[in-house]
């Protein structure tokens, strides 16, 4: 399984890559919704990616709805700390699989990784 992760926060793709790492998930980082469009320009594909919300040059929802113009049918999973119900709906109907508050935990990764994998 691979996994990418978006977020502008150093310290929140920190945490995220090594709760990935630490469940054997191989992933990669980027800063922003448009390398994370970028990425899978240039052929990358992944089973998961972690998509926030609140990021500078694309945010989640612009990249989302791109990457699902594109055809991409990764699960995406959004992450913020925005918890109010009319962006949540927007950020959803961009095309995400699941919403999750800020911080991820083992237990929430453990949870959306069992439902990709069925």
């Amino acid at each position: 399984m691979t996994a990418l992760v978006v977020d502008d926060n150093m310290i929140n793709r920190t945490i995220h890559h090594r709760l990935l790492d630490n469940l054997g998930v191989e992933n990669e980082v980027v800063s922003n919704g448009k390398e994370a469009v970028d990425i899978h320009y240039s052929g990358k594909m992944f089973d998961l990616i972690l998509m926030d919300m609140d990021m500078p040059i694309m945010n989640g929802i612009e990249a989302t709805k791109k990457l699902r113009e594109m055809g991409i049918r990764s699960v995406i999973v959004g992450v913020s700390s925005r918890a109010m119900e009319e962006e949540i709906r927007e950020f959803m109907e961009a095309g995400l699989d699941d919403y999750q508050e800020k911080p991820l935990t083992m237990s929430k990764l453990v949870s959306i990784i069992h439902k990709i994998n069925g």
